[in-house]
């Protein structure tokens, strides 16, 4: 049973959002200009290589998740984002429509709770500091426990780069001791919510009587069809899948792959790197990634595949970056490898026809990842067009690796986030990526124009006078 908040946690929450509003007032009248140096401060004290890789490091060796040698690339995510906050308006007038008559204003959205993820405490703060203080809000970090003091460490970077251009440190606050009744009352004394994490964290955050904009679960699906270039491919299946250790919720999960490439196509996967389990291997995986209730065991989150082999009682070759399962014909909750793994383990399927890619899409998104994100591997518009229509996503990648895309990346055009909104699907509030306009309240001063009121026989067309009643 849950304990009930102290009085010292409460204290503490008033303490902190007290002196977030005080921040926030001192930069009420900052211009444009004056915030964008900001943001520029605050982006290159979290992302220089340096201090990044440091900070990086410190978060995969306090969790015992992660790739420790590979996350440090995440900091050019934090570029991206500067990238999108610079090139666009925070102060006064940001649009105009002159047709429509009207204006928009840009306000702060307030003091922000930032839940921050155990998976990304060097990067989601960054990364919601630059937009937070685009926007003039001020943001009080919640880390996860098992992170606390990497997102601390990475807090104090960014309160350091406001004090250097004279701003006030307390934009940026993290809490020293978490607990989720004092990640509550934070929630509650708070004007909004960012919550980047798991599916109770999420829940609580709607829960808490404040506007909140959360993440959903992911499961991300692959279709590679016969006119994809297969090396290709196969090259960006791997790149995804093993970034982080697989961590991410937009990393590939499950492989639906064309019959008539389906062996060439697990060949140039093992040529990247996988390691095809057999049946026995499989069962032996399955036991160890999950325990007799259904939950995902720890030791087998973003790690090696080295690690989930040794624990199923089998070796693979060091050179082995990632294991593969074929799963034909098994999705439901009760084949668990249709569900999110989070690590370095997809699962494989195959179809004959296309239609028949789209059975098994869906079937595979009501065990799970619902609203989240898919991808395709075609030359085919036509096949293209046919999973757009029909995957219940919020955005779906075109020969791209996911889990390097669907944030955002130098070539392509998604905002830049470290957050994924999965829409109604995912019981969230939005399918856009978490982005600058999500930390803005937006004023619409309208001006009268010339009357637009169609007739009618324009309005109802066909039915205009006829007896339908």
């Amino acid at each position: 049973m849950q304990r009930e908040i102290t009085q010292e946690e409460r204290e503490q929450v008033k303490e902190l959002v007290a002196r977030a509003r005080r921040a926030m007032a001192q930069v009420e009248d900052y211009d444009q200009e004056r915030l964008d140096r900001l943001c520029q401060s605050i982006g290159w004290a979290s992302s220089n290589e340096k201090t990044f890789t440091r900070l990086a490091q410190m978060g995969v060796d306090e969790s015992g998740i992660g790739d420790r040698e590979g996350r440090p690339g995440k900091r050019f995510k934090i570029h991206g984002v500067l990238r999108d906050a610079l090139r666009r308006k925070s102060v006064g007038i940001i649009e105009e429509d002159a047709a429509r008559g009207i204006v928009k204003y840009a306000k702060p959205a307030g003091v922000i709770a930032s839940l921050i993820p155990m998976t990304n405490p060097a990067l989601t703060p960054p990364v919601t500091g630059i937009y937070a203080a685009k926007a003039r809000d001020a943001v009080i970090f919640s880390p996860h426990p098992r992170t606390r003091r990497t997102t601390a460490e990475t807090v104090e970077v960014m309160r350091r780069a406001c004090i250097h251009l004279g701003a006030p440190a307390d934009l940026f606050q993290a809490v020293k001791n978490p607990s989720i009744p004092l990640t509550k009352e934070l929630m509650a004394m708070c004007d909004l919510t960012m919550a980047t994490g798991g599916k109770p964290m999420v829940k609580s955050a709607y829960s808490s009587g404040k506007p909140a904009y959360g993440v959903g679960a992911g499961n991300s699906t692959i279709v590679i069809d016969a006119t994809a270039d297969i090396a290709i491919a196969a090259r960006n299946t791997r790149l995804s899948k093993t970034s982080d250790f697989g961590s991410g919720c937009s990393a590939d999960g499950n492989i639906i792959i064309e019959k008539s490439i389906y062996d060439e196509f697990i060949k140039a996967l093992i040529d990247e790197g996988g390691y095809l389990c057999d049946e026995d291997e499989k069962a032996r995986v399955e036991k160890v990634m999950w325990d007799e209730n259904g939950r995902r065991t720890f030791p087998t989150i973003a790690c090696p595949p080295q690690q989930i082999a040794k624990a199923a009682g089998f070796e693979i070759g060091a050179d082995r970056k990632f294991l593969m399962v074929e799963n034909q014909g098994m999705i439901g909750k009760q084949h668990r490898f249709s569900g999110e793994k989070l690590t370095t383990l997809m699962a494989l399927y195959w179809f004959e026809d296309f239609d028949e890619a789209l059975d098994i899409v869906r079937a595979i998104y009501k065990v799970g990842g619902t609203g989240h994100s898919c991808g395709i591997y075609s030359h085919d518009d036509a096949h293209i067009d046919a999973l757009a229509r029909v995957a219940p996503v919020s955005r779906m990648m075109v020969r791209q690796p996911q889990s390097k895309s669907n944030a955002g990346s130098f070539t392509n055009g998604m905002p830049m986030t470290s957050s994924l909104g999965c829409g109604i699907w995912g019981g969230n509030i939005t399918n856009e990526n978490i982005s600058l306009k999500h930390y803005l309240n937006i004023t619409w001063v309208s001006r009268p124009i010339a009357e637009d009121r169609p007739s009618e026989p324009e309005l109802f067309g066909e039915f205009y006078g006829a007896e339908l009643g």
